[in-house]
Parts: C-alpha cells; sequence; structure tokens
C-alpha cells in the first residue's frame, strides 16, 4: 500500500505543479495585455513634417503636423501621411508580435515577430531578411517632448468663443484620416 500511495502523493504534486505553471501562465496574459494598451509606435517622416503615433492592433493614436507639413502640396502632404501611417502600424505590429513572444511565445512555442515579419515583407515584395535590415534600431518609449516655438501641433490657438463647431459625423466606413484627407482636399478645391 505503501508504493501506491507514494504514487498518488507524487501524481497530486505533479498536478500541482500544472497548477501553479498556469496560474503563472494567466499571469503573464494579464500583464500581457496591459502591455499591449500602453503600446505605441512612433514614426517621425524624414523631412520631420508628419508624425504618427500607433497602437496596438493598427490603432492611431495622434497625429501631428508642423506647420511646414501644411504647407505642402495636398497630395503631396497626403502621400507623406499615408507613407508615414504606414510605417507606424507595421512598427506597432511588430512591437504587438514582440510583447506576445515575450510573455507566451515559448510556451506555446510561437514566435509571432517572425510570422508578423514574414507577413510584412511578403505585403512589400521582399524577404523578412531584407526588411529586418531596413528597420531602424530599436528606439526608447517616447521622448520628453522637447518644446519648439514654431511647432503649434498640440496648441489651442483660438480662445474659447472662436473654436469652430464640431464636425459633421462621417459615414462608418470612412476612417478619421480618410475624413481629413477628404477635407483637405475639399477645402483645396473650394479655394480655387
Amino acid at each position: 500500500m505503501s508504493a501506491e500511495m507514494d504514487r498518488l502523493v507524487a501524481e497530486f504534486e505533479k498536478f500541482q505543479t500544472k497548477l501553479k505553471q498556469a496560474e503563472t501562465q494567466f499571469a503573464k496574459v494579464g500583464d500581457m495585455q496591459q502591455e499591449l494598451t500602453a503600446l505605441e509606435a512612433e514614426v517621425v517622416s524624414p523631412d520631420r513634417a508628419v508624425t504618427v503615433i500607433a497602437g496596438p492592433s493598427g490603432s492611431v493614436k495622434d497625429l501631428r503636423l508642423t506647420p511646414d507639413a501644411l504647407r505642402q502640396q495636398p497630395q503631396q502632404l497626403a502621400a507623406t501621411i499615408m507613407s508615414t501611417l504606414h510605417q507606424a502600424v507595421a512598427e506597432a505590429a511588430r512591437k504587438q508580435a514582440g510583447i506576445v513572444d515575450a510573455h507566451v511565445g515559448q510556451a506555446f512555442g510561437i514566435n509571432v515577430s517572425d510570422q508578423v515579419l514574414e507577413a510584412q515583407a511578403e505585403a512589400m515584395g521582399t524577404t523578412a531578411e531584407e526588411l529586418q535590415s531596413k528597420l531602424p534600431e530599436e528606439q526608447p518609449q517616447r521622448a520628453a517632448r522637447r518644446s519648439d516655438d514654431e511647432d503649434f501641433a498640440n496648441d489651442n490657438l483660438l480662445r474659447a468663443d472662436d473654436k469652430p463647431a464640431p464636425a459633421t459625423a462621417t459615414p462608418p466606413a470612412a476612417s478619421a484620416g480618410d475624413q481629413f484627407l477628404k477635407n483637405l482636399f475639399n477645402d483645396e478645391e473650394d479655394h480655387r
């Protein structure tokens, strides 16, 4: 009977160990969710006129334009915004994959980062290795904002009573970026 009791105790201890491992994995999932919620990828256009901050799942958290950006032709500004937006969303996807890998990748035997990189490379018509070589080095999370007397992107220049009326609602199919560009081009056509 002692051998049977030892076997049962060993099985129970093995069960407890697996239970603790499961609890640890679930705790990692909670941490992972918090990191994913806070995730940001900031990309600045080569001419430094456009800054896009993307979040998880392709969300756009912020779009900043300098006064120089507003002096560009509409088509040029639209192209710069879209290019910077695509880069920011792609970077956010890579960061999101890295967070998933760090928390649960090894436990489930997956490498989401490689899968994302391969999918992005395929979409761009290149190899994962070539895309990897073109990526910027990992940048630290948002640096402290520098003061710039000419950058009014986050300042309100209107008095409270001069604020424009809220924009009309857009159809559900149009994103905020699409609506911005549509309004930009409509304003340009109205002034011709």
